[in-house]
Protein backbone atom coordinates (compact mmCIF):
# COMPACT_ATOMS: atom_id res chain seq x y z
CA UNK A 1 0.00 0.00 0.00
CA UNK A 2 2.01 3.18 -0.99
CA UNK A 3 0.87 6.67 -1.01
CA UNK A 4 -0.05 8.33 -3.84
CA UNK A 5 0.89 11.25 -5.97
CA UNK A 6 -0.85 14.42 -4.41
CA UNK A 7 -3.73 15.48 -6.96
CA UNK A 8 -5.92 17.66 -5.24
CA UNK A 9 -9.33 15.89 -7.42
CA UNK A 10 -12.46 15.33 -5.78
CA UNK A 11 -11.34 11.65 -5.19
CA UNK A 12 -7.84 12.88 -2.94
CA UNK A 13 -10.17 15.28 -1.05
CA UNK A 14 -12.97 12.36 -0.20
CA UNK A 15 -9.89 9.66 0.88
CA UNK A 16 -7.99 12.53 2.41
CA UNK A 17 -11.17 13.34 4.84
CA UNK A 18 -11.92 9.41 5.16
CA UNK A 19 -8.38 9.64 6.32
CA UNK A 20 -8.88 12.20 8.95
CA UNK A 21 -11.79 11.41 9.91
CA UNK A 22 -10.69 7.95 10.46
CA UNK A 23 -7.42 9.06 13.11
CA UNK A 24 -9.87 11.09 15.25
CA UNK A 25 -12.16 7.86 15.72
CA UNK A 26 -9.28 5.81 16.15
CA UNK A 27 -8.20 7.84 19.17
CA UNK A 28 -11.97 8.00 20.43
CA UNK A 29 -11.99 3.85 20.48
CA UNK A 30 -8.78 3.91 22.48
CA UNK A 31 -10.52 5.78 25.41
CA UNK A 32 -13.06 4.06 24.91
CA UNK A 33 -11.44 0.58 24.76
CA UNK A 34 -9.47 1.70 28.39
CA UNK A 35 -12.67 2.74 29.63
CA UNK A 36 -13.60 -0.93 29.72
CA UNK A 37 -10.13 -2.48 31.53
CA UNK A 38 -10.65 -5.06 29.05
CA UNK A 39 -6.94 -3.55 27.02
CA UNK A 40 -6.81 -1.25 23.84
CA UNK A 41 -4.61 -2.13 20.41
CA UNK A 42 -1.56 -3.99 21.11
CA UNK A 43 0.26 -0.57 20.37
CA UNK A 44 -1.83 1.82 22.29
CA UNK A 45 -1.65 -1.13 25.02
CA UNK A 46 2.67 -1.07 25.31
CA UNK A 47 2.37 2.60 24.66
CA UNK A 48 0.33 3.34 27.59
CA UNK A 49 2.30 1.01 29.85
CA UNK A 50 5.40 2.45 28.80
CA UNK A 51 4.65 6.64 29.03
CA UNK A 52 3.37 5.64 32.30
CA UNK A 53 6.64 4.66 33.64
CA UNK A 54 8.15 7.63 31.99
CA UNK A 55 5.42 10.34 33.23
CA UNK A 56 4.36 11.46 30.00
CA UNK A 57 0.76 11.24 28.15
CA UNK A 58 0.06 8.91 25.90
CA UNK A 59 0.67 11.36 22.83
CA UNK A 60 3.17 12.70 23.46
CA UNK A 61 5.28 9.60 24.09
CA UNK A 62 3.55 7.83 20.74
CA UNK A 63 4.43 11.11 18.85
CA UNK A 64 8.01 10.83 20.57
CA UNK A 65 8.32 6.83 19.48
CA UNK A 66 6.71 7.58 16.23
CA UNK A 67 9.28 10.00 15.35
CA UNK A 68 11.99 6.99 15.97
CA UNK A 69 10.35 4.95 13.65
CA UNK A 70 9.87 7.02 10.99
CA UNK A 71 13.49 7.79 10.57
CA UNK A 72 13.29 3.80 9.97
CA UNK A 73 10.50 3.93 6.95
CA UNK A 74 12.21 6.86 5.49
CA UNK A 75 15.20 4.42 5.06
CA UNK A 76 13.34 1.50 3.80
CA UNK A 77 10.35 2.40 1.91
CA UNK A 78 9.85 6.33 1.92
CA UNK A 79 6.59 5.88 -0.34
CA UNK A 80 4.62 4.71 2.87
CA UNK A 81 5.21 7.98 4.13
CA UNK A 82 2.54 10.52 3.58
CA UNK A 83 -0.64 13.06 5.33
CA UNK A 84 -1.75 9.61 6.61
CA UNK A 85 1.29 9.46 8.17
CA UNK A 86 1.53 13.56 10.20
CA UNK A 87 -2.51 12.83 10.83
CA UNK A 88 -2.19 9.29 12.77
CA UNK A 89 1.16 10.65 14.84
CA UNK A 90 -0.37 13.81 15.86
CA UNK A 91 -4.26 13.03 16.21
CA UNK A 92 -4.58 9.63 17.76
CA UNK A 93 -2.36 9.74 20.63
CA UNK A 94 -3.87 13.30 21.58
CA UNK A 95 -7.47 12.37 20.36
CA UNK A 96 -7.12 9.58 22.96
CA UNK A 97 -5.90 11.83 25.47
CA UNK A 98 -8.65 14.68 25.30
CA UNK A 99 -11.82 11.92 25.04
CA UNK A 100 -10.33 10.47 28.21
CA UNK A 101 -10.17 13.61 29.49
CA UNK A 102 -13.50 13.78 28.46
CA UNK A 103 -14.83 10.69 29.78
CA UNK A 104 -13.57 10.85 33.16
CA UNK A 105 -13.32 14.37 33.93
CA UNK A 106 -16.64 15.78 32.55
CA UNK A 107 -19.25 13.04 31.77
CA UNK A 108 -17.31 11.46 35.03
CA UNK A 109 -17.58 7.47 33.92
CA UNK A 110 -17.01 5.38 37.39
CA UNK A 111 -13.85 3.56 37.55
CA UNK A 112 -15.37 0.78 38.45
CA UNK A 113 -17.81 -0.88 35.88
CA UNK A 114 -20.06 -4.21 36.03
CA UNK A 115 -18.54 -6.59 33.45
CA UNK A 116 -21.81 -6.05 31.86
CA UNK A 117 -20.88 -2.55 30.86
CA UNK A 118 -17.88 -3.16 29.93
CA UNK A 119 -18.76 -5.66 27.46
CA UNK A 120 -21.62 -3.40 26.18
CA UNK A 121 -18.79 -1.04 25.69
CA UNK A 122 -16.08 -2.94 24.20
CA UNK A 123 -18.49 -4.37 21.44
CA UNK A 124 -19.03 -1.49 19.78
CA UNK A 125 -15.41 0.12 20.75
CA UNK A 126 -13.76 -2.59 19.21
CA UNK A 127 -15.42 -2.23 15.89
CA UNK A 128 -14.99 1.67 15.49
CA UNK A 129 -11.06 1.54 16.36
CA UNK A 130 -10.66 -1.39 13.86
CA UNK A 131 -12.76 -0.65 10.99
CA UNK A 132 -11.54 3.11 11.54
CA UNK A 133 -7.78 2.14 11.28
CA UNK A 134 -8.69 -0.35 8.24
CA UNK A 135 -10.19 2.42 6.45
CA UNK A 136 -7.13 4.96 7.47
CA UNK A 137 -4.29 2.59 6.61
CA UNK A 138 -6.29 1.76 3.36
CA UNK A 139 -6.66 5.32 2.06
CA UNK A 140 -3.97 5.74 -0.07
CA UNK A 141 -2.28 8.47 2.36
CA UNK A 142 -0.07 6.82 3.59
CA UNK A 143 0.46 5.08 7.13
CA UNK A 144 1.74 5.73 10.34
CA UNK A 145 5.33 3.98 11.25
CA UNK A 146 3.88 1.73 13.43
CA UNK A 147 1.70 0.52 10.58
CA UNK A 148 4.29 0.80 7.64
CA UNK A 149 6.85 -2.15 9.71
CA UNK A 150 4.35 -4.76 8.72
CA UNK A 151 3.27 -3.23 4.86
CA UNK A 152 7.14 -2.80 4.49
CA UNK A 153 8.18 -6.48 5.27
CA UNK A 154 5.02 -7.74 3.37
CA UNK A 155 5.99 -6.04 0.30
CA UNK A 156 9.77 -7.44 0.73
CA UNK A 157 8.63 -10.98 0.90
CA UNK A 158 5.94 -10.56 -1.49
CA UNK A 159 9.01 -9.87 -4.10
CA UNK A 160 10.84 -12.83 -2.61
CA UNK A 161 8.71 -15.69 -2.62
CA UNK A 162 5.78 -14.33 -5.27
CA UNK A 163 2.90 -14.24 -2.94
CA UNK A 164 0.13 -11.66 -2.17
CA UNK A 165 -1.68 -13.26 0.53
CA UNK A 166 1.01 -12.48 3.22
CA UNK A 167 0.07 -9.60 5.15
CA UNK A 168 -2.60 -11.31 7.83
CA UNK A 169 -0.33 -13.72 8.86
CA UNK A 170 2.61 -10.53 8.84
CA UNK A 171 0.29 -8.41 10.57
CA UNK A 172 -0.64 -10.96 13.02
CA UNK A 173 2.74 -12.08 14.52
CA UNK A 174 3.77 -8.18 14.08
CA UNK A 175 0.75 -6.74 16.50
CA UNK A 176 1.50 -10.45 18.83
CA UNK A 177 5.17 -9.57 19.53
CA UNK A 178 3.78 -5.93 20.62
CA UNK A 179 1.38 -7.48 22.57
CA UNK A 180 3.85 -9.30 24.35
CA UNK A 181 6.07 -6.19 25.26
CA UNK A 182 2.54 -4.55 26.50
CA UNK A 183 2.39 -7.31 29.14
CA UNK A 184 6.13 -6.91 30.00
CA UNK A 185 5.76 -3.26 30.66
CA UNK A 186 2.04 -3.73 32.63
CA UNK A 187 0.36 -1.60 29.52
CA UNK A 188 -3.06 -1.59 28.50
CA UNK A 189 -3.63 -5.08 27.46
CA UNK A 190 -6.55 -7.77 28.13
CA UNK A 191 -8.99 -9.89 25.86
CA UNK A 192 -9.35 -6.63 23.70
CA UNK A 193 -5.71 -7.00 22.80
CA UNK A 194 -6.02 -10.19 21.81
CA UNK A 195 -8.78 -9.56 19.69
CA UNK A 196 -6.99 -7.00 17.71
CA UNK A 197 -4.04 -9.06 16.91
CA UNK A 198 -6.44 -11.79 15.23
CA UNK A 199 -9.05 -8.81 13.71
CA UNK A 200 -6.94 -6.28 12.92
CA UNK A 201 -4.98 -7.86 9.71
CA UNK A 202 -8.06 -9.44 7.69
CA UNK A 203 -9.92 -6.00 8.50
CA UNK A 204 -7.07 -4.00 6.98
CA UNK A 205 -7.15 -6.49 3.86
CA UNK A 206 -10.69 -6.80 2.96
CA UNK A 207 -11.06 -2.87 3.08
CA UNK A 208 -8.06 -2.48 1.06
CA UNK A 209 -10.30 -4.75 -1.22
CA UNK A 210 -13.25 -2.85 -0.59
CA UNK A 211 -11.93 0.70 -1.37
CA UNK A 212 -9.56 -1.00 -4.55
CA UNK A 213 -13.05 -2.21 -6.12
CA UNK A 214 -15.02 1.05 -5.38
CA UNK A 215 -11.78 3.26 -6.88
CA UNK A 216 -12.24 0.96 -10.14
CA UNK A 217 -16.04 1.91 -10.67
Amino acid sequence: MKAPYIKLDKTWRNSFFLMMGSVIIMGFGVSLLKVTNLGTDPYSAMNYGISAKLGLSLGTYQLFLNLALLLCVLILDRSLIGTGTVGNMLLVGYSADFCTFILNQVIHIPQELSLAVRIGVLIPALVIFVIAAACYMQSGHGTSPYDAIPFIINNKLEQKFKRKDMFKIIRLCYDALVTCIAILVSGEWGVTTLLMVLLLGPTVEFAGNVLHRNQRR
